[in-house]
């Protein structure tokens, strides 16, 4: 009990002193009786996107009907592109929000394997999101199969050795791919060095910055990043599904041919010429008819990021996920959790996981509490890890600190032991 006084005190102070506080009140959905960690897999809505949406719905689409395309919606993908851009450290026509992740990933390898068809080699790593390497793997084989895709390997499930990563690059290599910040674990990739070593060689690094956009300070011009994507819909609270990025380097985007092309990114797309030529700059890695209202709902996320500065984001989230390091130290370790994330922040995104053989039922048991005691939403990720997303924007310390005591109360009681091991479809 001491020790929870002692920590929750800390908290309140931190609290006090917290220059990112008042954007808790400009998203719905949250109160005290509910503490939500799963920012960093579903954002929460800002209150601005809501009546963002309603103009488009009624004005927009209700009143201006098709004449909206001209007014308001044409030039949409490339106008958020050119918004988020400071957010990753992109020039103003780098930036292009189009399709999803995978078909984002997809199109951009694709056209890097066309620009070097003599070389052979994707260099990835181990702890990449598994829709990554599917994209990959299809791509190998509508190519014959003759492209090799090295895995660089992980020695502990958290990290990824950078010496390792950046040895596995050599002149045969086409691609080096991979999460910026690791889904599970939450490590953070160094990418400069890797960048650096993919120049030398003649090959292009292609970064997925789905964990990481809105939640660390990213800056992929002075890193030498070449292509990027990223989805909208974590710490960019921009709605369930919505539309993702990809980011190409100015220099590049000329010399890449689309291998899925489609008529928005071709030269003219309205005279309709039965053979594509592609149109010159970004939007040239446009395909279909973008969805306007899933656009929509991006802009709020991005503004409240870019009013709470990245820079106030990330001293937050160190200073909330050290915080939770130390409740770790004190009150989970002892109750058999082991760290599955980098204690080091600096080689750390903003989520945190905790290993343990029970973490689903555990998770499950925060999720759906009896009477009287705070709903916790974090999420599980197999086989066993319990991972807590930092979002700094809404999360108090305060909201941490009773959320690991939460946790030991569950595991001291057995809670966990009232619910099945029967997964859901999406967990």
């Amino acid at each position: 009990m001491a020790d929870q006084l002692y920590f929750l005190e800390k908290a309140r102070e931190l609290d006090a002193t917290d220059p990112l506080s008042d954007f808790r009140s400009k998203f719905l959905g949250l109160h005290d009786d509910l503490i939500y960690l799963d920012g960093n897999s579903l954002g929460p809505l800002p209150a601005g996107t809501s009546e963002r949406l309603q103009t488009l719905l009624e004005d927009e689409w209700g009143n201006g009907l098709i004449r909206s395309w001209n007014s308001h919606w044409y030039d949409l993908p490339t106008r958020l592109g050119d918004l988020l851009a400071p957010l990753i450290g992109a020039n103003a026509g780098e930036v292009c929000f189009c399709d999803s992740v995978t078909v984002n990933l997809f199109k951009l390898a694709s056209a890097a394997l066309g620009a070097m068809p003599d070389r052979e080699k994707i260099v990835t790593d181990t702890l990449n999101f598994p829709s990554d390497y599917y994209a990959l793997e299809g791509l190998i084989g509508i190519h014959g199969n003759r492209h090799i895709l090295e895995r660089i390997p992980s020695d502990d499930g958290i990290t990824i050795d950078p010496q390792k990563l950046v040895d596995a690059i050599d002149t045969d290599t086409v691609l080096v791919t991979l999460s910026h910040v690791v889904f599970k674990s939450g490590f953070m990739h160094e990418l400069e060095p890797i960048c650096e070593k993919a120049r030398k060689m003649g090959a292009l690094v292609l970064v997925d910055l789905s964990h990481s956009v809105g939640s660390v300070p990213i800056d992929l011009s002075s890193w030498g990043v070449d292509l990027a994507v990223g989805c909208s819909y974590k710490y960019l609270n921009g709605g369930p599904g919505s539309t993702a990025f990809l980011y190409v380097r100015k220099e590049l985007q000329d010399q890449l041919q689309p291998q899925l092309a489609g008529w928005l990114g071709s030269d003219k797309p309205f005279d309709f010429d039965p053979h594509y030529k592609p149109i010159e700059g970004i939007r040239r890695f446009l395909v279909g008819t973008p969805p306007i209202v899933s656009l929509q709902a991006v802009e709020q996320g991005i503004r409240l990021l870019l009013e709470a500065g990245m820079d106030q984001v990330r001293a937050k989230s160190i200073q909330q996920t050290e915080l939770l390091l130390d409740l770790y130290d004190a009150i989970l370790e002892p109750l058999g959790f082991s760290l599955g994330s980098p204690r080091d922040s600096s080689a750390r995104g903003s989520h945190v996981s905790f290993k343990h053989s029970e973490a689903f039922r555990i998770n499950k048991a925060m999720i759906h509490p009896p009477e009287g005691k705070p709903c916790i939403i974090p999420d599980f990720r197999t086989p066993n890890n319990l991972r807590l997303g930092i979002a700094p924007l809404f999360i108090s310390h305060e909201d941490i600190v009773r959320a690991v005591y939460r946790i030991q109360e569950i595991v001291v009681n057995n809670e966990y032991t009232a619910f099945s091991h029967e997964s859901a479809a999406v967990t």
